[in-house]
């Protein structure tokens, strides 16, 4: 994999610096509900604020606005209030959501320009967009000289080490909702792993048709509900026995035991995707049997991607626990297929 020249080798001083962030945030009622992306974004702009650069223009893009009312929703201010908390520094000014321009996902270099007026050199740091041929995350970069930040070069060397030469036992664990959404992963990392172990509607799919050129473990149990519901009725079904007209919401205790056991027997785990429907508690205890198991294994390097494995490890205390979390949900799955990303592509090689 090659790599991106690095900020720490940019001559940042007295230089005004656009940087793009990934600050695209869960909001709640107007407030950042979890600010782990805005805290991964600091230690590029320390870095660049104690190397003395004059001034730090921030760009993101938050959720997809479609509508003018959507602009209201989507705007910055709350996560310009936060980042002003964690880094109260009247050198740093965080522009307008990118995506309320239509031009920023048509990679259009106007804006790409109107991004970069005034600007001295660009630094990426939104690795969570890196899979973007946007114009704030590929365009620019062809119009200032430019630079990776510390958390996309941190993304690329932890993912990275799961495309070399991996300790094994290597155990991969994938579930959520679509199967398509994955495939290039499964296939790309699948074929070298020693255990796949699959959860969520996936597991179903791959019952069904397995498109692989390798056997998956799937799950034995689930548990089963009357209704797609939070307060459903539910029970314990063998998995190729759920009752007509009931939905399988979990895995069941059969299945969270023997991929716990898989899990910490290992020496390798990469894990993107929940069990079940973990947003609610009594589906919940799939994706916790996993998470907790991925963050006891001491011995292994763990590295977690996708927005609800990560969403998940955070509720139960367990970031701290694992060897690498992924800001990157669709980028993390497409450097781990193999894919060139556009947005590193875009940034001179070291």
């Amino acid at each position: 994999m090659t790599k991106p020249r690095s900020v720490r080798d940019a001559d940042v001083a007295g230089k005004r610096v656009l940087v793009r962030s990934d600050l695209n945030v869960p909001l709640d009622d107007g407030r950042v509900a979890d600010d782990t992306r805005i805290r991964a974004s600091l230690p590029t702009l320390r870095l660049l604020l104690d190397r003395g650069a004059a001034a730090l223009r921030v760009c993101s893009h938050l959720g997809r606005p479609k509508s003018e009312q959507d602009k209201t929703k989507y705007a910055m201010e709350p996560v310009r209030a936060r980042l002003r908390e964690l880094l109260p520094d009247e050198r740093v000014t965080v522009l307008e959501n990118t995506r309320f321009d239509p031009r920023e996902a048509e990679n259009d270099p106007a804006f790409a320009r109107e991004l970069a007026d005034g600007c001295d050199l660009y630094v990426d740091d939104a690795f969570g967009s890196a899979h973007r041929a946007h114009a704030s995350t590929e365009a620019v970069a062809h119009l200032l000289p430019a630079y990776a930040g510390l958390l996309l070069e941190q993304e690329l060397e932890q993912l990275g080490r799961l495309l070399g030469d991996v300790e094994h036992p290597f155990v991969l664990i994938c579930g959520g909702a679509k199967v398509e959404d994955k495939l290039g992963v499964l296939e790309n990392l699948g074929s070298r792993a020693d255990k796949v172990l699959i959860g969520g509607k996936m597991a179903e799919q791959l019952r069904e048709q397995n498109p692989l050129e390798f056997e998956v473990e799937l799950p034995t149990d689930v548990v089963a509900a009357d209704a797609f519901a939070a307060d459903a009725e539910t029970e314990i079904a063998r998995a190729d026995a759920i009752p007509a007209g009931w939905l399988g919401l979990d895995v069941g205790p059969e299945t969270r035991e023997r991929f716990a056991g898989e899990i910490a027997r290992a020496r390798t785990v990469f894990w993107n995707g929940p069990m079940g429907v973990f947003e609610w508690p009594r589906f919940a205890e799939g994706t916790r049997a996993v998470a907790e198991a991925v963050a006891s294994n001491d011995d292994a390097f763990t590295v977690v991607g996708g927005g609800d494995s990560i969403y998940a490890l955070a509720q139960l205390g367990l970031v701290d626990r694992v060897d690498w979390a992924s800001t990157g949900g669709g980028a993390a799955l497409e450097l781990l297929e193999g894919k060139e990303l556009p947005g590193v592509a875009a940034i001179p090689s070291e």
